[in-house]
């Protein structure tokens, strides 16, 4: 008996959980997501680096875009860097979807930097500041993965802003500095 109340709290958790996360989005609002034309959203773990050691890392992310130039959203990523923390929370300006390919650009501009990584405390990295990343939806129960980056700042692969990165969609052959996510990641029109 004991065990199937655990297992209905947890049932809850996880529903009530989305919704304080989309609720400090500010995405609980019919307004929020009147005019939706394309959405992204997801999270898990994943691990950056081809060969060990790699870097465990964890994100969440839910992004849409309103067709006007109005974009919603909220994304973090955290990650051990030598044992030291290096976490972005950020909000979302910009989206762009790629719905045959399953591919999405998000950007935003950096909320908060909790990082102890000297590394990761420059300039660039500060709030106020840029940050983007990228993600594969490989659809559901084709026994592939979905896929993320780390985020990247101005100046990185030559791009100034979360807008220039969005409108030119670096996707790189092969999913090259694209890891595999163990979670999930949704990408829709």
């Amino acid at each position: 008996m004991m065990q199937h109340r655990f297992r209905a709290l947890a049932l809850l958790a996880v529903p009530a959980s989305l919704f304080v996360a989309w609720n400090q989005a500010g995405l609980t609002t019919a307004a929020a997501w009147d005019g939706v034309i394309a959405r992204a959203s997801g999270g898990g773990h994943y691990d950056v680096g081809a060969v060990p050691p790699t870097v465990p890392a964890k994100f969440a992310f839910t992004a849409l875009d309103k067709g006007n130039g109005e974009f919603h959203g909220r994304f973090h990523h955290k990650a051990d860097v030598g044992g030291l923390n290096v976490e972005f929370h950020a909000d979302v300006t910009c989206l762009a979807v790629d719905s045959a390919n399953g591919r999405a650009w998000i950007g935003g501009v950096i909320t908060e930097n909790r990082s102890e990584h000297p590394g990761f405390q420059t300039a660039i990295h500060q709030p106020g500041q840029d940050i983007w990343f990228r993600v594969l939806d490989d659809g559901e129960g084709k026994g592939e993965t979905d896929r993320t980056t780390f985020v990247g700042f101005r100046g990185g692969a030559g791009i100034s802003t979360s807008a220039e990165y969005c409108a030119v969609k670096p996707w790189p052959a092969d999913n090259a500095r694209t890891w595999p996510v163990s979670g999930n990641v949704q990408v829709q029109p």
